[in-house]
């Protein structure tokens, strides 16, 4: 796959023949592009005739991986609360900005999306399947045959096209889906390195993701690649050895024997490689033009677990300010994908506690970098790329921890001091999931035969009367019993500051982000 500057959208004639409904079978890559850019001249409308708005040297999109409106919401909660306060009158710094609307997040194959998907919407402007990475809805899953001319232009590539520099920066791997889909065009989001070979339907020529990064000046000619891609996922780019790597103390995974860090340090002038905390607070920002880090073999920690030094990694504001440091040397300006990948692994293993705090840390490197860039030449945006099956319910007081079980008011609107109980008489906590693994696993369930007259099945829910449900350990009730709890498919929300903002408003498909982009910085009259 080469991608030029006279880039050629080349639209296979196939009919979707698959799909029963007449209207989506009129849903085609085009289209998708084409009513996208509408949606933006629609709102360019309503600004005030004659007003002045100036171009963005700068993007900076930020996603919370899962982050739905009910998870900004419990953090906004507990981030008042651990600062002593009630919690509900707090902001998270996102917030704060003048313009939001939402996004619907459906893939063009599913109703309930992957990241794959929703980030390849927002970074090349058309919805695609799930599961597949900036290769249209025409592609076949885990087919290698079906890629050729089916590939999607990204924003990142524009960029690089047009001298400005890029950076992806993740708390997740930087193979996974929403770093990836900045770089990467593959029909098989779980295609990270060439191990992974074997799990493809049809393997054919294509190439691994993580090579796909070291090789993007390949890909992409008159780019001089990335600037800046740290995060984690270290494993992907290290060959294989019998035992250990010697210098990382990590086991690769790579079976073609390639050294990728080495070669990303050989392929670019002024570059550098770090692989933990030490190494990457030494870089003098000045002195590097290109960095690549990958601080962890597989995701880096969670925000709450990296101050407790098992991973040696800088959070993610540390490396938002790095990043940003690299990029902003340049003139010409940047593009900045900054993606709190683990908000969506809190929320799958039905733990609020490291999900909300993820999310705060999300709200800290948003912080980070409005005060470190120019706020009149950078856009900012914010937002998920879909959302869980969180719920905040149980009528608690105004005050009760979020993380805990929920104490109520009285007739009266005296504030109580004891756990409500549900029916089955048994406390509940504020928060909890549509489905998961959660406490159902627990062998100190509920044993009540009867409640208000309703037979109860025995080990129906656990007793929470004596678990600390604000414990890091905790793993929230859920009501459908799964190995893993599931994405949820209602809009999330965008939030927006700097030139170019006020095209987010209403509900918004999601690929139409990529458009806003592409408006404020005027990208293609460059």
């Amino acid at each position: 796959m080469n991608i030029s500057n006279n880039y050629l959208w080349r639209w296979p004639t196939l009919l979707l023949g698959t799909l029963s409904i007449s209207c989506v079978a009129q849903e085609t890559p085009d289209r998708w592009y084409e009513e996208g850019r509408a949606v933006v001249e629609r709102n360019l409308s309503f600004r005030y005739e004659n007003a002045e708005v100036p171009t963005a040297k700068n993007v900076i999109l930020f996603i919370g991986d899962g982050m739905g409106v009910s998870t900004v919401t419990a953090a906004r909660i507990l981030a008042g609360q651990l600062e002593g306060n009630p919690g509900e009158e707090n902001e998270l710094f996102f917030e704060t900005f003048p313009n939001v609307a939402l996004s619907k997040t459906y893939n063009t194959d599913a109703q309930v999306a992957d990241s794959a998907g929703t980030m390849t919407a927002m970074a090349t402007g058309i919805k695609t399947d799930r599961g597949i990475i900036n290769i249209n809805q025409y592609a076949e899953r885990g087919d290698c045959n079906s890629v050729a001319g089916n590939e999607l232009h990204t924003y990142l590539e524009r960029a690089e096209l047009k001298g400005m520099s890029t950076g992806i920066v993740s708390t997740a791997r930087l193979t996974h889906a929403t770093p990836a889909a900045n770089y990467a065009h593959t029909m098989e989001r779980d295609f990270e390195d060439d191990r992974d070979t074997e799990n493809l339907r049809i393997a054919g020529d294509c190439v691994d993701i993580a090579l796909q990064l070291v090789e993007f000046i390949e890909n992409v000619p008159g780019s001089d690649g990335l600037e800046v891609a740290i995060g984690g996922g270290r494993r992907s780019f290290i060959p294989r050895v019998d035992g250990a790597d010697p210098e990382t103390g990590n086991q690769g995974e790579r079976l073609d024997g390639r050294n990728l860090p080495q070669e990303w340090v050989e392929s670019h002038d002024n570059s550098a490689y770090v692989w933990n905390k030490e190494q990457f607070d030494a870089i003098d920002s000045d002195n590097v033009d290109h960095l690549l880090g990958l601080f962890n073999p597989s995701h880096m920690q969670y925000s709450f677990d990296t101050p407790n030094d098992r991973g040696g990694e800088p959070t993610l504001s540390e490396m938002t300010e790095k990043a940003i440091e690299i990029l902003s040397k340049n003139d010409e300006g940047f593009y900045l994908n900054v993606e709190a990948g683990r908000i969506d692994h809190g929320h799958h293993m039905n733990n609020p506690f490291r999900a909300l705090r993820d999310t705060i840390e999300l709200a800290n490197a948003v912080r980070t970098a409005y005060e470190l860039v120019d706020q009149e030449e950078t856009l900012i945006i914010v937002t998920a790329d879909h959302s869980h099956t969180l719920t905040i319910a149980g009528y608690p007081k105004r005050g009760n921890p979020i993380l805990g079980k929920v104490v109520s008011i009285d007739q009266a609107g005296r504030p109580g001091t004891e756990p409500a109980l549900a029916a089955d008489g048994l406390p509940y906590t504020t928060l909890g999931y549509a489905n998961g693994r959660g406490q159902y696993e627990l062998p100190d369930r509920n044993t009540a035969d009867v409640v208000l007259g309703v037979p109860i099945k025995e080990e129906r829910r656990s007793d929470l009367s004596d678990i600390d449900t604000t414990d890091e350990g905790y793993h929230s009730e859920s009501l459908i019993p799964r190995i893993q709890e599931t994405h949820a498919g209602e809009d999330v929300a965008i939030y927006a500051i700097g030139p170019g903002s006020d095209l987010i408003r209403g509900v918004m498909e999601q690929n139409v982000i990529f458009h806003v982009m592409m408006e404020a910085t005027q990208l293609d009259s460059r």
